[in-house]
């Protein structure tokens, strides 16, 4: 409740309208670029097959199949090379029957994820860019150390010593849309930031020996890619209008990721598009700001797979063509956790018609959602 002094209402007046014309306006942060980049070995055949020569029990082997069948995807990349006859990769990293352990795994990652990021770096102008680069965010959950790649990249390319480093880790493939909300936080608060979002990611690295359904899966989804993206406050591009969290407590053992003795054991319950598809219609108002799906023309959901993508549109109860770019993105890389949903947002952003609103969503272990709203400008 407030009070006012008899005679004191003008002045209160005066002094209001004072206060509001210094206030500062809010900067709007945009995503101005992105660039993307996968590996030189095209491997989803090859993974395919050798993840079916692990199985010995004929119904397994017959559902492995009919997944296969089903997974609408026909490319993936990796760092490793697979042999000719897909009993492995012709590095020997990969054995029927030898699989390495997480040192070799990390120390295969701290090897490969250079080249990757410059490959994207590079696409996005970095050369140029990089002497006014403010923040540098690194997303990834697949590899790990110290000094990692944010401390390359800051060599690399010339990035100021005093650039603000941050790294979001072992969050999944939601981890993109973590690392733009803190890029948007870093330009509200400073209009003159210039924030590079990198995220990489070699699944590949991280397969397991299993026969297991489960398990098996990863050999038929994930794949390597790495995407880089320059935020600034400067209007162009896709203006980031706001983000949602979400979590379905109930179904937190659906996807895990854990630290194994032999690599990063993932869980990926087939019972996640189900769930997906029961909870996103409590969470759309909220998602969506308010508004309803018919007011967002563009869809960037990350492709964990085709049936997540079922899901998604069914519980949004979108059109049949609005998740046209996610399929594509699936059907041309697979799933490369973090990396995948900025393969989808750089396609929006090469097509996207200015004033059209667009909703970003990507899942992870929680099991949990992060969602962003945008437009094209």
């Amino acid at each position: 409740m407030f009070f006012s002094m008899p005679g004191s209402s003008g002045r209160q007046r005066g002094c209001t309208a004072a206060i509001r014309t210094h206030l500062p306006l809010v900067t709007e942060p945009h995503i101005n670029r992105i660039a993307t980049a996968v590996p030189a070995h095209e491997v989803h055949d090859a993974f395919r097959l050798f993840a079916g020569r692990q199985i010995t029990d004929p119904r397994t082997r017959s559902a492995f199949a009919r997944l296969a069948e089903r997974s609408q995807i026909a490319r993936r990349y990796s760092v490793l090379e697979p042999e000719p006859d897909a009993t492995g990769t012709t590095d020997g990293f990969y054995r029927l029957g030898r699989f390495p352990s997480t040192g070799a795994r990390m120390a295969r990652f701290e090897a490969e994820a250079p080249a990757l990021a410059a490959a994207a770096c590079d696409a996005l102008g970095l050369e140029r860019e990089g002497p006014r680069i403010t923040h540098l965010i690194l997303a990834t959950c697949t590899g790990f150390a110290a000094p990692g790649l944010d401390h390359w990249i800051i060599g690399r390319y010339g990035l100021p010593g005093a650039t603000e480093r941050t790294v979001v880790g072992f969050m999944g493939c939601q981890a993109a849309i973590n690392a733009l909300k803190l890029a948007r936080q870093a330009v509200r608060s400073d209009p003159a930031a210039r924030v590079l979002v990198l995220n990489l990611e070699l699944c590949s690295l991280h397969l397991q020996p299993s026969t297991a359904i489960e398990q098996l899966l990863c050999f038929l989804l994930f794949a390597d890619g790495c995407s880089a993206a320059l935020v600034t406050a400067e209007p162009q591009g896709l203006r980031l209008d706001g983000f949602h969290a979400a979590l379905v407590p109930e179904a937190r053992d659906q996807i895990t990721w854990r630290i194994g003795d032999d690599g990063f054991d993932m869980t990926l319950s087939g019972f996640v598009p189900l769930t997906l598809a029961r909870a996103l219609p409590g969470q759309a108002a909220a998602i969506l700001g308010g508004a309803t799906a018919a007011d967002y023309a563009l869809w960037a959901v990350h492709p964990g797979g085709r049936s997540v993508l079922d899901a998604v549109a069914h519980g949004l109860s979108l059109p049949e063509d609005a998740l046209d770019s996610s399929r594509a993105v699936l059907r041309e890389h697979g799933n490369m956790s973090s990396a995948t949903v900025m393969f989808v947002l750089e396609r929006m952003l090469a097509t996207a018609r200015p004033g059209q609103r667009g909703c970003a969503l990507a899942f992870g272990p929680g099991l949990s959602a992060e969602t962003m709203r945008f437009t094209a400008v």
